[in-house]
């Protein structure tokens, strides 16, 4: 199902979903192997700094983050939760001038559990990921005017941080960006309160009591009341007003790629999405998304590629009735998508050949460039063919 390279970067951010059922042969499905034991001693020695791109656009980024809870369901992993808990770090352009304490890419006990997928367990490393620059200062003003809202959801088992580097990127211009943590399903969620959640869920999907599906609808719910609480008429964050909540989109990677079609399929506030490398679990029914624009973003192989092995892809392209690309990466493994480039680079762990600051900047580019185009009106040439500047970039016309 998986090559190698993406086995070990898995083990690295702990577990990934496997495709749907319909997607591979019976006996290609199966739980993603461990990484290899020569990768477990990765961080031996002191580690230097680890270092994300800057954000590219003309503000400066405010970071916040909220603890939500949803009382009115219980959590679908951990029934005897007290509701469904969301840890979401929101992203947004800072007022001129404003100040504030710079923000940490992760809290260390997250950073620590995320690396213990591939043995790294030296404080020193733990601390350079947490400590990385996050190119945010908590808790500033906002820039002035109305923003539209993007909603980032992770990678299953992978801890939202991993989507930090596009976060800032589309905070840099212009957008409020809500990345979620959603309950029990990665390798560690950090609560205020000290509580640390585990993935209580990759038990359950690896020992067949779920179905990727039943991630997407839970997701899917999060991302409603996630709306409901930064749109609606009692905010849970202090700068809400500056929300368009008449201009919403959604991107994922992996399981969160497919939930971005599951959210819009449920909330028609959602006027745009992006499948960062995902298999699709939910079908589409006949009316399509309404004539709502999609983007599918994915490696350039044999897993998506048209005709390719992860086949919900090609059942999912034609009922897209909207705007909608179709656009592969060469040299892309799956976790390209994600800031994991930047941390695999540093502890020498395998990854697809496009060097790591390529791999953040052709996803910047073109998730950017869609919202762009469909959350602002802005056409965006990028979006319309090939381009010579980025020639690793295919349009696929299935």
């Amino acid at each position: 199902m998986i090559t190698f390279t993406r086995a070990a970067v898995t083990a690295l951010l702990a577990c990934a979903v496997a495709l749907p059922d319909t997607a591979l042969p019976a006996q290609a499905a199966g739980p993603v192997a461990s990484a290899p034991a020569a990768l477990r001693t990765a961080a031996n020695a002191s580690v230097p700094a680890l270092e994300l791109p800057a954000p590219t656009g003309r503000f400066a980024v405010g970071s916040s983050v909220l603890h939500l809870v949803d009382r009115s369901r219980p959590d679908p992993w951990v029934p005897a939760a007290d509701g469904r808990e969301l840890m979401v770090t929101l992203h947004y352009p800072a007022a001129r001038g404003a100040q504030g304490p710079p923000a940490p890419y992760a809290h260390e006990a997250v950073a620590r559990a995320a690396l213990a997928g591939v043995g790294v367990t030296d404080p020193a490393a733990v601390k350079a990921v947490a400590g990385m620059d996050a190119h945010s200062r908590l808790d500033v003003r906002p820039a002035p005017g109305r923003h539209p809202l993007v909603v980032l959801s992770p990678g299953f088992g992978v801890p939202r941080f991993t989507l930090t580097s596009l976060a800032t990127e589309l905070a840099s211009r212009g957008y409020a960006v809500a990345s979620v943590d959603h309950a029990y399903e990665a390798s560690a969620i950090a609560l205020p309160d000290g509580r640390l959640l585990g993935c209580v869920a990759c038990t359950a999907l690896e020992e067949g009591r779920i179905k990727g599906s039943d991630v997407t609808a839970a997701r899917a719910a999060d991302v409603r009341f996630l709306l409901d609480r930064l749109t609606g008429p009692h905010p849970a964050w202090a700068y809400a007003r500056s929300i368009d909540r008449g201009r919403i989109g959604m991107a994922g990677h992996s399981i969160g790629g497919a939930a971005a079609l599951s959210t819009m399929l449920a909330d028609r506030r959602v006027d745009a999405g992006v499948n960062m490398d995902g298999a699709f679990w939910d079908g589409l029914p006949a009316g399509g998304l309404g004539g709502r624009p999609f983007l599918m973003l994915g490696t350039d192989d044999e897993m998506h590629r048209p005709g390719g092995v992860d086949r919900s892809w090609d059942a999912t392209w034609p009922g897209l009735d909207g705007w909608k690309r179709w656009l592969t990466v060469t040299g892309a493994d799956h976790f390209t998508f994600s800031d994991a480039p930047v941390i695999q680079a540093h502890f020498g762990l395998p990854a697809g050949p496009i060097p790591a600051g390529r791999a953040l900047a052709v996803t910047r580019a073109y998730v950017t460039a869609f919202f762009d185009q469909q959350l602002r009106g802005r056409p965006q040439p990028l979006l319309a063919g090939p381009s010579p500047l980025n020639p690793e970039v295919h349009f696929q016309q299935p």
